[in-house]
């Protein structure tokens, strides 16, 4: 690291984590569980405390082990009495609501403690961004791009949660930059470390498998450049032993969070979850491994792969553009995108992009042979900018061919690699001056002022794009869930488009209690039908009735108020595509204008006045 000073970029990197930490602190204390939390908050301190992996086998273990970590130290009841922990097959959902709030801890402590973990990988990503952009940008202009993840709404939403999408990011451009720094520079050591970084992103998240297939070829782009500086299978050779070296770190972190995981009961658990999988010879492999001694921590890992392929193929129901399905929808990820991403990024994405693509156009002016040229002139110096493209456009078109269409936050993984590679754009572009043909003296002034005027013309512009960031990101605070941009609803309107993890995951519930607590008679009960990881009565004790659309109006037990989440209700009443069934108890018919609530608990709870 260099050395710090008044002239070095560092001091403000530290200054945009802290700040972007600070921005995260808030939400993290005042936000409910999130559905996702449910299940991973006692999945790592079952990881952490009892080095047992019966919980959550669907999401690699080291994001859940460090929001497990400090929970081990503060002496917290754990339901390894209960059904949930003996007996049940993964028993995640009902363990999580029994550690949280059935088992005299403090729920809210839990979560704040769980969520410093994530919050300190946030900022790790942050310095991470940094750290890249400065070897392909240079130190100052590899600020742009940390500054876009350090207030980007999306990264503060998600960030500040126990879940694996940072994580992810973290891992997969970790990874990426060690294997990249091996290709330019192969040996014992920087081979060492790209395999330990291979390692690391897949303990992070299972999407992190797709680095398998993307390194095999890019390097195999970098031999066809490079090949007469390299021989292709001893090259070949290197990049197995990466992966060797990788695999050899899962086993590591796996062996030890199924150490005291029952042999018997994994092969059963394993048995029991793989049952209904198309695949079967993986399936048995799986069994096999999982009944192996020495093998079942890898057993472990390939189950949660098998668990999120199987979970990719089969969808999951949501709400889109007016629609309800499971199918899922082709467009649907780019249109999250345009939807959520800060205008102020996706307007310096747009000139990112008329600029490339301008200069590629320029590309062909003196024909196609030209262009070629011009582009292994590219791919040679610029390998690491093209490598970045490539893994943005593969993941990309993975996802969209996906059924699995739950949010924004399954993208956060090439957020990194965009900035870094829009911020390349712009650099290049402040770099392009008034061609100069000057003859005397006053031709000499007229384009150094042409100059000036054109360096300030690009200043003030993009300053005004990272002014308008930091006041949407400010003026989003604390519902960074909830942040759309302002062309569709912003922070209180984007439900109309999406839900679920976009917008709805079930963080308002404390802010329900509060408002209950200011509007209604200590006497007087609210039904509640809530989407998320928190517990009604937990918060509002027996104020909260649990509800569901087929128990018809509450007005009829006496109770003239309702809460129903967002996600819930946009599922309910919104219009199905052809094949999907919903069941007419379940919409809320007898409801009186749905969409038009009386009040709100934050930006996801509708409240009606019966």
């Amino acid at each position: 690291m260099a050395r710090l000073s008044l002239f070095s970029p560092w001091p403000i990197v530290i200054l945009l984590a802290a700040f972007s930490f600070v921005l995260m602190l808030g939400p993290a204390a005042s936000d409910s569980a999130i559905m996702d939390e449910l299940a991973h908050i006692p999945a790592g301190y079952g990881y952490m405390k009892y080095q047992d992996y019966r919980l959550n086998p669907e999401h690699p273990p080291l994001v859940k082990m460090f929001a497990g970590f400090p929970l081990v130290f503060q002496g917290l009841n754990f339901p390894t009495d209960q059904t949930s922990w003996i007996t049940d097959i993964n028993g995640q959902w009902i363990a999580g609501s029994q550690f949280l709030y059935e088992s005299g801890n403090n729920a809210d402590n839990i979560l704040f403690w769980a969520r410093l973990g994530p919050m300190l990988l946030t900022l790790g990503l942050i310095i991470l961004v940094y750290i890249v952009a400065r070897e392909i940008l240079g130190r100052w202009w590899a600020l742009l791009p940390a500054f876009f993840t350090a207030l980007s709404p999306n990264i503060l939403a998600h960030g500040h949660y126990v879940t694996t999408d940072i994580g992810a990011a973290f891992g997969i451009l970790l990874s990426t930059y060690l294997f990249l720094k091996y290709l330019n520079r192969p040996g014992g050591k920087s081979l060492v470390w790209a395999g330990l970084g291979f390692g690391l992103a897949q303990l992070m998240k299972f999407s992190a498998v797709l680095l398998i297939p993307y390194f095999l070829g890019i390097f195999f782009i970098f031999w066809l450049i490079n090949r007469r500086h390299r021989k292709f299978w001893k090259s070949l050779l290197d990049i197995f032993l990466i992966f060797i070296i990788g695999t050899a770190l899962i086993y590591i972190v796996y062996l030890f969070a199924v150490w005291n995981y029952p042999a018997e009961k994994q092969v059963t658990d394993t048995e029991a979850i793989t049952q209904s999988f198309g695949a079967r010879p993986l399936a048995d492999l799986n069994i096999w491994m999982a009944g192996n001694k020495f093998l079942r921590p890898l057993g472990q890992y390939l189950l949660g792969v098998l668990m999120v392929m199987q979970r990719s193929a089969g969808g999951n129901t949501g709400y889109f553009l007016g629609e309800v399905s499971a199918a899922g929808w082709w467009y649907y990820f780019p249109a999250v995108f345009v939807m959520k991403e800060p205008l102020a990024i996706l307007i310096t994405m747009a000139l990112a992009l008329v600029l490339s693509s301008l200069n590629i156009l320029r590309s062909f002016k003196n024909g196609i042979r030209n262009a070629w040229q011009k582009f292994l002139e590219y791919a040679k110096t610029s390998f690491s900018e093209m490598a970045m493209f490539l893994f943005a456009v593969m993941y990309w078109a993975y996802s969209m061919n996906s059924n699995l269409n739950i949010g924004f936050r399954h993208l956060i993984p090439t957020l990194p690699f965009m900035y870094i590679l829009v911020a390349s754009a712009i650099k290049k572009w402040f770099a392009i001056n008034p061609a100069s043909l000057a003859v005397n003296w006053w031709e000499k002034l007229s384009n150094l002022l042409g100059r000036l005027v054109n360096f300030s013309v690009k200043f003030v512009l993009m300053g005004a794009l990272m002014l308008w960031l930091l006041i949407s990101s400010l003026f989003n605070y604390p519902y960074y869930l909830s942040s759309f941009n302002e062309f569709f609803g912003g922070v209180n309107n984007g439900y109309q488009y999406v839900a679920d993890s976009n917008y709805d995951w079930g963080q308002d519930l404390k802010r329900l209690k509060i408002w209950a607590e200011q509007n209604l008679q200590p006497d007087k009960k609210i039904a509640v039908d809530y989407f998320g990881g928190g517990h009604p009565q937990y918060y509002l004790g027996n104020q909260a009735e649990y509800w569901s659309s087929s128990r018809n109006n509450p007005k009829d037990e006496s109770i003239n108020w309702l809460a129903v989440s967002i996600n819930t209700i946009q599922s309910a009443v919104s219009p199905t595509l052809p094949g999907f069934i919903r069941n007419p108890i379940d919409e809320y018919r007898w409801l009186e204008n749905p969409l038009i609530p009386f009040a709100k608990a934050g930006t996801s709870i509708f409240i009606y006045k019966l």
